[in-house]
């Protein structure tokens, strides 16, 4: 599985001049630093979005044993490279926690997903996911990431796989992290140096001053 070859969905915020005013105040003290920082993150939204993202991440949803295999799997599907770090690196996984309690239609198939993997795991090497050999994980992944060369049996575990591996791309994708390994530039300072000399050329413009 390349990385490159996974969705690379890019979330932009506009940030209103106003907040750029706010954020260039040099605070007092801690306490107005971490205001100040709230408010420009949480700059032209609604109270009761502000609110319920809080109260979501008051939240707990999957235990301690589903986050590391939600851990292990995120960081086989982006593993670190030479380019940038790994999906963990890049906090994927709690990135997953969080959309799960947004929008409670991944949970069902999230959790059996993981205990779909777990039981076939101990079927097949007699212990869970995350207790296995790195070798053993991959010649799991290997059997259910790849849908069209996927067994009928662990059909179950494709549809969980596609799912996860969605979750991971976009939550990799979206970071900083994520965005500076596709080379999203963005809009940056540039120096104009005049028409190029070919340009010029290519219109006999060549020997005008501009």
């Amino acid at each position: 599985m390349n990385r490159r070859d996974s969705i690379k969905a890019l979330g932009l915020t506009a940030i209103s001049t106003a907040v750029i005013l706010e954020a260039c105040k040099q605070p007092e003290n801690k306490t107005e630093a971490v205001a100040t920082e709230e408010t420009a993150k949480d700059a032209g939204r609604e109270q009761w979005e502000v609110d319920r993202d809080k109260n979501l991440k008051a939240e707990t949803f999957f235990t301690k044993h589903e986050m590391a295999t939600i851990t292990v799997l995120a960081d086989i599907i982006i593993p670190k490279d030479d380019v940038s770090g790994s999906a963990s690196d890049a906090k994927v996984p709690e990135f997953i926690e969080f959309i799960v309690k947004d929008i409670p239609e991944h949970k069902v198939p999230m959790r059996g997903g993981l205990k779909w993997l777990d039981v076939y795991c101990f079927n097949k090497f007699q212990k869970p996911f995350i207790e296995a050999s790195a070798e053993q994980q991959i010649s799991i992944v290997d059997e259910i990431a790849y849908p069209k060369k996927a067994k009928p049996e662990v059909r179950a575990g494709v549809t969980f796989f596609n799912r996860m591996r969605d979750l991971t791309a976009s939550g990799f994708y979206t970071t900083e992290m994520g965005v500076k390994d596709i080379g999203y530039v963005g809009n940056a300072p540039n120096q104009w140096a005049g028409v190029p000399a070919d340009v010029l050329k290519q219109y006999g413009m060549e020997n005008v001053k501009v």
